[in-house]
């Protein structure tokens, strides 16, 4: 698990010892912090409500949302509105789709947010069947959320800039690159990701350091 800071520590202390790049990372920006999402229905939605938008306008459409809906957004009340009560609220007819689809693998059991396979793979097979959920949102969903160790995000365009960076690369690696070069570190390739993003986030120069 990555869900504590030491759990973190101990998982990026162990790709250390293996790899001189992220030793020098860590030495450059520190530790990160945790990354730690609530399991279930709400983290999902606020992922779709949050899709090629800004923080801030996510953030204005789920308060929307929760004073249309109640807190949570519950599927079964979000399935009861129709697509203009939505729509006022910010969400477009695709996203509609996409909150509907979830919504209803919740209500019907089809989706069981709270017993997910143990096999990462498996995870992400069930949680791509919901529209508009693709295998970086699932990724993302089971690292931060369920703090899986060994997920490995490498469509991630940060992560694929700062891995290249962090070990040296001449380019940013392809994102079949990225996931060849991290096979090294499993299973603490969670720990990576969130190294990875932490030191691109810091903005390191690679040139002063």
């Amino acid at each position: 698990m990555v869900t504590t800071a030491q759990q973190l520590r101990d998982s990026l202390d162990a790709i250390a010892a293996i790899e001189p790049g992220f030793a020098a990372a860590l030495a450059r920006a520190g530790y990160p912090e945790p990354r730690v999402r609530e399991p279930g229905y709400e983290t999902l939605l606020r992922t779709i409500v949050g899709q090629q938008v800004s923080v801030a306008s996510a953030g204005a459409v789920w308060r929307k949302l929760e004073a249309e809906l109640g807190e949570g957004c519950a599927p079964d009340v979000l399935l009861a509105r129709d697509y203009d009560a939505l729509r006022v609220c910010g969400l477009s007819r695709q996203k509609q789709g996409y909150a509907r689809s979830l919504a209803e693998m919740v209500v019907s059991g089809a989706l069981d947010l709270h017993a997910l396979p143990a096999d990462d793979e498996d995870a992400i097979a069930q949680l791509v069947r919901i529209k508009g959920i693709g295998r970086w949102s699932a990724e993302i969903y089971l690292l931060f959320a369920e703090g899986r160790p060994d997920i490995w995000p490498a469509g991630d365009l940060a992560v694929q800039i700062e891995t290249g960076r962090i070990l040296g690369l001449p380019e940013r690696p392809s994102e079949k690159a990225t996931r060849a070069l991290a096979d090294a570190w499993r299973p603490h390739r969670g720990a990576a990701a969130i190294m990875a993003w932490h030191h691109y986030n810091n903005g390191i120069d690679m040139l002063k350091t």
